[in-house]
């Protein structure tokens, strides 16, 4: 048996956002962290923005460190929004969350 080829960068991404809990939320920075990629927030936007449409992958669950959607409403922040709130996460009109109270603190594994 030999092993298993190491996950790409993106497929790192995935894997920690599909532990967000729902209620909850991460921060693009987080999820860079705990996939092991300290300091490439933006890598995380980047393979958030490729996967497609019906997804599995709950990206709606990761915002901006300001506790804020980053989509415009017409680019997908509006469909965040109202699966955040499906999830039963408050977010105003202007599409902050309560960052403090609901921000999922994930642990960081080996294993990514």
């Amino acid at each position: 048996m030999g092993r298993k080829p190491p996950l790409s960068r993106w497929e790192r991404i995935y894997v920690v956002v599909r532990r967000i809990p729902k209620g909850r939320v991460a921060t693009y920075g987080q999820v860079a962290e705990l996939a092991g990629l300290d300091g490439l927030a933006r890598q995380v936007g980047y393979a958030l923005h490729a996967l497609p449409r019906g997804t599995a992958v709950p990206w709606y669950r990761v915002i901006n460190s300001a506790g804020r959607i980053s989509l415009p409403p017409d680019a997908g922040g509006l469909e965040q929004r109202l699966r955040l709130l499906a999830e039963g996460v408050p977010v105003t009109e202007a599409g902050r969350v309560p960052l403090a109270r609901l921000r999922w603190v994930g642990v960081r594994s080996r294993r990514i």
